[in-house]
Formats: C-alpha cells, structure tokens, sequence
C-alpha cells in the first residue's frame, strides 16, 4: 500500500514538471492553432498525454520494485515475471497496445519501448 502511495505522489509530480514544458513548446511553434480542428487536436493531445503517463508511472513503478527486490533478495530478478509475488506486485502495470517493457537483467534496467 505505502509503495502504491508513494508510486502516484511520484507520477503525479513528474507529469505535473514536464507538462510546463510540453506546453510551452506546443505554444511557440504553433502560437494561434485552428478553431476548426481545436475539438481533434486536443482529443489527440489527451491521448499522447495519457500514453505517456501509463509509460512513466509503469516504468517508475517497475524500476522502484526492482530495487526492492534486489535489496530483500539480494540479486536482480531474472525476468519482470518474478516480480509478480504478494510481496512485491500483483500484476505488471498496463501499457498502450503498442508498447511493451525491456528489461536488462545484468542492470536491473526497465524500459518501454515500441512492440
């Protein structure tokens, strides 16, 4: 429970940082926009914003719990799916259709990347 808290404070302070920044770049390189199109484009912004939030807290979430294996266990788990334990997580987060995790054993390194 304390890890799934500190999981969403987390996620919810990365997306709160970047989308300042996303903001600001969308704004200068289109200052005025379509009145036409606005209802399309923001629909389609709230979809790319979602993706990336399901990635971010997905992958935020995997990488503290690989650590916490490794701290209790003593060595890095061998594949995501030895995560999955009452201990540690009761499923692998959901991705977007297209996306799936890498993950580096030797490094304890997890990555989302294009199927």
């Amino acid at each position: 429970m304390k890890i799934r808290c500190l999981l969403i404070l987390m996620a919810g302070c990365f997306l709160a940082g970047c989308s300042k920044k996303e903001a600001s770049a969308t704004a200068q390189t289109n200052p005025v926009g379509n009145v036409l199109t606005a209802p399309v484009d923001y629909l389609g912004a709230a979809a790319k914003a979602k993706q990336k939030a399901q990635r971010t807290v997905g992958t935020v979430g995997l990488q503290q719990t690989i650590d916490l294996f490794q701290a209790q266990e003593g060595r890095l788990p061998k594949d995501l799916n030895e995560l999955v334990r009452p201990n540690y997580l009761s499923s692998l987060p959901a991705l977007p259709p297209d996306q799936k995790f890498d993950y580096n054993p030797t490094t304890g390194q997890v990555k989302v990347v294009p199927k």
